[in-house]
Parts: structure tokens; C-alpha cells; sequence
């Protein structure tokens, strides 16, 4: 009789009776040193020190407009608002993030096939790399509510089953990303200790999660003392800029109340090498527009 298949051992168990601090057992930067990329070897050391890069323009303001137009498009379609993929504001009701835009968008598949973008996703990962998940998300003006702080490895670990942290996530910005209209805030150094957060994972949990995240959340005392210890960093930029981050790097980013949208494009890569495994801190796996079952690897244009 054929036995079950073993479980992987949990590196970083999460959402027990209470917060527990756990030194990173996985590589920041997984490729060997002089692996050639688009990444220079000076912002890879930047990245495996603070856990964030920036690239000044990863694409060039006409691919911008074109990227833009191809948001406007896919907001004011009735069909996208109508979509369980499209989450608006509980609030306003517009549109505040649309996902897999990757798969409902040619324009978004080209872009995360760039070797612009899957270049340096490999580079970090060294390994062939899929879309675990994308988004829009576009936060428009007067109101749109922020993201609170954050691990999102705590959150694809506990949900969707990723075993290890090799998932780097890039914040392309589609407009002006400025301190007052809710840019993305990274604490430096966090990347290197998980958070394992308290608290059980409800049923469905994703329905309230990606309007207003609750289980997984860091407490106050947490993160008062990553704060000090780290810092916080807040993240500015021209269209067409971009903020590589790493999967375990506690983040999030405030309201916007100003008239001006912070619209952003995300992609998540994972390893190849890192499939899900079964949720290791939920009921359910979450659905596969936010954790997609999709391994083939990303394969990017030649020349």
C-alpha cells in the first residue's frame, strides 16, 4: 500500500496562540554571485541588505502612457467591475485592485514576460519563475484606504501553501507615487525575521483580507519594535519606476486623501522550484486568481 505523501516541514509556523519572532532560514538573493541579469552587483548587495531595490525607469514614459490607457481601459469595463477579481473601495466603490491582470490583459502579459522584469526576478530567485499573483492596484484619489503593515510571505505561507521564502514581488508605478497619496512604506532589514503572527485563519478569509487585512497582522508591539529597530523607509517616484521588494519584508502604505491616484502595477514571482504546498495555517486554499496554480515558468521574448 502506497504511503501519503510527507508534508514539508514548516520553517515558519504562523498563526498559533501567539506572535513568535524567527530568524530567516532561506538566502535573500538565491543566484550565485556574478550571475549575469539585468541587476548590477552593487543593487543586488542593496537588495540582500535592506530587502528593497529601486530601478529609476524600468520603462520608459510612452510604454507608461500605453500602460495607463490599458488601465483606464480595464476600469471603466462594466464586465471587470462585475468580476470577482475586481475589489473596490467599501466606501466610494470604485475600483481599488483588479487581479490576474496578467491573464485579462495582453498588455500586463508583456510586461511581466520583459526581461526587464522576469530578468530580474530570476536573477534574485536563480531559478526559471512563474506569476504567483498580479495586480492593479489603483487607489484613486479622496479616500482610498491604505494597506496596513504586513508580511506577505506570512500571508502566502499560511494561505497559500509557498514552503519558502523565494517570491519577490516589483511596484511598478503607472503614476506619480509621491509622500502624500499613499506610497508604499518598507521597514529595511525586516526581510531578515519572520513575524509569526497570532490569531487562527478564518473561512474565506481573502473576502475581507483584500479590502481590509485582519488575520495576520502584526500588533502594535511588533511593529513598534521593528520600527525602531529598523526604520521606515517610503517609496517616491516618477511613472515608469519600480520598487523590487522581498516576500517577507514587512510593508503597507496610508489612505490617500489627495485628488491625485497612486496607481501601480504588481507582479509576484516565485521559484519554480518553490510550488505551494497545502495551506499551512488555513481551511482553504485561497482562489487561484490570488494564488495561482499556473507553474509554467514565464517565458520572455527573445532579443
Amino acid at each position: 500500500m502506497a504511503s501519503a505523501p510527507t508534508r514539508p516541514i514548516d520553517l515558519y509556523p504562523t498563526r498559533g496562540a501567539e506572535e513568535v519572532l524567527i530568524g530567516r532560514k532561506d538566502p535573500v538573493v538565491w543566484s550565485a554571485p556574478g550571475t549575469p541579469g539585468p541587476f548590477w552587483a552593487r543593487e543586488l548587495e542593496d537588495y540582500e541588505r535592506d530587502g528593497f531595490v529601486t530601478v529609476e525607469e524600468l520603462v520608459t514614459p510612452d510604454e507608461v502612457a500605453g500602460l495607463r490607457a490599458e488601465l483606464d481601459r480595464l476600469v471603466a469595463d462594466p464586465a471587470v467591475r462585475e468580476d470577482e477579481r475586481a475589489i473596490v473601495e467599501p466606501h466610494s466603490r470604485e475600483i481599488r485592485s483588479v487581479f490576474e491582470v496578467h491573464r485579462m490583459s495582453e498588455v500586463f502579459a508583456r510586461l511581466a514576460a520583459d526581461p526587464r522584469v522576469a530578468g530580474r526576478a530570476r536573477q534574485i530567485l536563480g531559478s526559471e519563475v512563474y506569476v504567483h499573483q498580479s495586480r492593479v492596484n489603483v487607489k484613486p484619489g479622496f479616500g482610498a484606504s491604505g494597506f496596513y503593515w504586513h508580511s506577505d510571505f506570512e500571508t502566502w505561507h499560511a494561505e497559500d501553501g509557498l514552503p519558502q521564502m523565494r517570491t519577490v514581488s516589483v511596484s511598478i508605478a503607472l503614476t506619480a507615487n509621491h509622500t502624500t497619496n499613499g506610497s508604499l512604506m518598507i521597514m529595511p532589514g525586516s526581510h531578515r525575521t519572520f513575524l509569526s503572527c497570532a490569531g487562527e485563519t478564518p473561512k474565506d478569509n481573502y473576502k475581507r483580507s483584500l479590502r481590509m487585512q485582519d488575520a495576520g497582522t502584526p500588533s502594535n508591539e511588533a511593529l513598534t519594535t521593528f520600527a525602531d529597530a529598523c526604520g521606515i523607509r517610503q517609496f517616491t517616484g516618477a511613472p515608469g519606476s519600480a520598487t523590487w521588494f522581498d516576500c517577507n519584508a514587512l510593508h503597507g502604505s496610508g489612505d490617500n486623501i489627495t485628488p491625485y491616484p497612486r496607481s501601480n502595477v504588481f507582479f509576484v514571482f516565485n521559484s519554480v522550484e518553490n510550488r505551494p504546498e497545502a495551506p499551512f495555517a488555513a481551511p482553504v486554499r485561497r482562489p487561484s486568481f490570488i494564488a495561482s496554480r499556473d507553474f509554467a515558468p514565464v517565458v520572455s521574448p527573445a532579443g
